[in-house]
């Protein structure tokens, strides 16, 4: 039986997630709303996609990359506490749980998402794991993904998009900056620190791309056809706020296709990879259930 399953790897994340945070010592105050917004039932697709890469390395290279594994998860952790904010989105829910700023309050969800920003950072200066290049490396590959090149760029023009006409070029864009680029981290990190071949490296960064934007199309869909239950926070939150979606640049219909040619293209990535190392790059294919629309 194959180990390269998507419940072993995030038991192993899990579990290191728990230990790393336990042994923190923030004041209580603190460390409350950062454990509640970390251990509240994420699917852990983004740490989960590095450590899964160094696992078809081989299961020792798992541990090489946990640490900043768990980097990714605190960097994707602050976003979704700061984008819930009323400045923001200003949602109620999340992952079926009240958001931090509607737990705690709005002052301690803003400190909560930038205490995650910053140790995040400090998780991989310190790793042992990893050589001094190898963490100059991976923390300019998270500071391009996250801020103001990256993520934050990509939230910044989706917030002046509101209520404005866009193309479908600038949707796919602020898409790429907001969701894809720390998917893109991922596979980045995994190839620093297993140290492939730049040829290998190209093609996970294409894998990445294209099942960011699936992921984010999926993203759009749901939120015009799903509910509470189903998605874990409010729905129809996008018309609301008049966003330029996928589904309302190219109707319901328009963006299922979409994401159906995205998923096939990442599928015919991974098959290349498989046939070219002669290693199990197709498993990655167990990531595009998450994208998937009945």
């Amino acid at each position: 039986m194959s180990i390269l399953t998507f419940d072993n790897f995030r038991e192993i994340f899990n579990r290191g997630l728990e230990q790393t945070t336990r042994y923190e010592t923030t004041p209580i105050e603190l460390m409350e709303p950062m454990i509640y917004s970390l251990l509240n039932g994420g699917k852990r697709v983004r740490p989960v996609m590095l450590l899964w890469v160094l696992g078809i390395q081989g299961i020792d290279s798992v541990k090489l990359g946990l640490k900043t594994a768990i980097a990714l998860e605190y960097i994707h952790t602050y976003s979704l506490i700061h984008d819930d904010l009323p400045a923001m989105d200003n949602d109620d829910y999340r992952r079926g749980h009240l958001t931090s700023h509607k737990k705690f309050g709005e002052a301690t969800a803003i400190l909560t998402g930038d205490a995650l920003l910053t140790d995040s950072f400090n998780l991989i200066a310190t790793d042992d794991f990893l050589t001094a290049e190898q963490k100059v490396q991976i923390v300019h590959l998270l500071s391009q993904a996250a801020g103001s090149v990256g993520m934050v760029a990509g939230q910044m023009s989706d917030i002046q998009s509101e209520g404005q006409s866009i193309t479908l070029e600038q949707l796919a864009r602020i898409h790429y900056l907001k969701t894809g680029k720390l998917f893109l981290f991922a596979v980045q990190a995994a190839s620093v620190i297993a140290e492939l071949p730049i040829e290998v490296q190209e093609q996970l960064e294409q894998f990445a791309a294209h099942f960011g934007r699936a992921f984010q199309i999926h993203n759009d869909i749901m939120d015009e056809i799903g509910t509470l239950d189903t998605t874990g926070k409010q729905t129809q939150a996008d018309s609301a706020l008049e966003k330029a979606t996928y589904p309302s640049l190219l109707s319901l219909k328009g963006a299922k296709q979409a994401l159906s040619d995205e998923v096939a293209q990442a599928m015919k990535i991974l098959e290349t990879l498989t046939v070219q190392t002669g290693k199990d790059y197709q498993s990655l294919a167990q990531f595009l259930s998450f994208v998937s629309v009945e």
